[in-house]
């Protein structure tokens, strides 16, 4: 049995559904589709990937259903559905990235960026409804915890079996044996991979998670912090922005293959482009993107006379001020979050209730 206790599923809705009831599979399915859907963006770094992936794993599922014996739970099986989607997904896509991975960073500030539509590139996640899956103690991660950026993009530098194992074992509470059942292989194949995967883990996460740090620094904190940071690009002041960042901060973009790091740097990059190059700023309030504090970044479009959505911005905090400013630069994003697609000109800026 999973270390994760769960219902068990309706003995009624489980006979209507296997019946061809589409009701009933909904309703089977539904308690547990938050977490596959988290399942699948942890596997494929990608919230779009994700709901394709889900999609396809519950029309498996769907299908599969007179295949379901009982023998183990209904999450169990549905995790085994939707990991088996995940990896056929893996083969045929690119490993997704972000720019601190693919080169050096940048030393002057770019001007005219062109994005590199060649690379694959990890994307933010929505966290709402996060958390409420129950654990057991010796589940490493907590869910949050477990679509951190660091956490995501290093799951991505690991082959499809062990990015499983890991996630499904340190994550999620599977043991061993049921990973094995779960991925056809063997105990040992499964032990095997958990070990490869636990020295890249040491190698890129980094000790403290961001959820430690979020409940020491406190929630008043860190809107403050976050506020802020939307009041230094809405009135141009260099000197706000640069007192919310650390001495090693780092600022990337993507698609935008350039990224930036140190103080020196980001504060040259910052006064040129988003201070002083890109027009007027509006935010969204503080929201959640992967379990870390983010920002929803609206620029001014002259033509509509309105802000339209252009990055959602999340921060990797250390104590109360930003060590990592990651800019997803894709309006796409925005209607995942709750955000609205447009912003007035009258809309106030953050710091005073936006």
């Amino acid at each position: 049995m999973s270390k994760v206790s769960s219902a068990s599923p309706s003995d009624a809705d489980l006979d209507r559904a296997r019946n061809g009831d589409d009701d009933a599979f909904a309703r089977l399915v539904e308690p547990h589709r938050r977490e596959l859907h988290a399942h699948c963006y942890r596997m494929l770094a990608s919230s779009h990937d994700a709901d394709d992936v889900l999609q396809e794993a519950l029309l498996r599922a769907w299908r599969g259903l007179a295949g379901f014996a009982g023998r183990s739970s209904l999450r169990t099986w549905l995790y085994t559905v939707a990991t088996r989607a995940c990896l056929d997904a893996a083969e045929s896509r690119a490993r997704r990235a972000l720019p601190v991975d693919l080169g050096p960073a940048s030393t002057r500030p770019v001007i005219g960026d062109v994005p590199a539509a060649e690379t694959a590139w990890v994307e933010p996640y929505a966290d709402l409804g996060l958390g409420a899956v129950p654990t057991t103690p010796d589940v490493r991660y907590e869910q949050r915890e477990a679509v951190e950026l660091a956490f995501v993009a290093m799951l991505q530098h690991l082959p499809g079996n062990q990015r499983a194992a890991l996630v499904l074992f340190e994550v999620l509470g599977f043991s061993a044996g049921e990973i094995a059942t779960m991925m056809d292989t063997s105990v040992t194949s499964v032990n095997s991979a958990l070990a490869r995967a636990r020295t890249v883990v040491s190698s890129r996460v980094p000790p403290v998670s961001q959820q430690r740090t979020l409940r020491q620094i406190g929630d008043e904190r860190l809107r403050e912090t976050v506020t802020a940071y939307a009041r230094a690009l809405e009135s141009g002041d260099a000197d706000l922005l640069i007192s919310l960042l650390t001495e090693d901060v780092t600022w990337s973009m993507p698609p935008l293959p350039h990224w930036y790091t140190g103080l020196a740097a980001v504060t040259e990059f910052a006064v040129a482009v988003p201070l002083h190059n890109c027009g007027e700023w509006r935010h969204s309030a503080p929201i959640s993107a992967n379990g870390q504090p983010a920002v929803g970044s609206y620029l001014w479009n002259a033509t509509a006379s309105e802000f339209r959505p252009w990055s959602i911005d999340v921060f990797t905090m250390r104590g109360p001020q930003i060590r990592e400013v990651t800019s997803f630069l894709d309006p796409s994003y925005f209607a995942g979050f709750g955000l609205p697609p447009a912003l007035e000109a009258a809309w106030p800026v953050a710091l005073n209730g936006g």
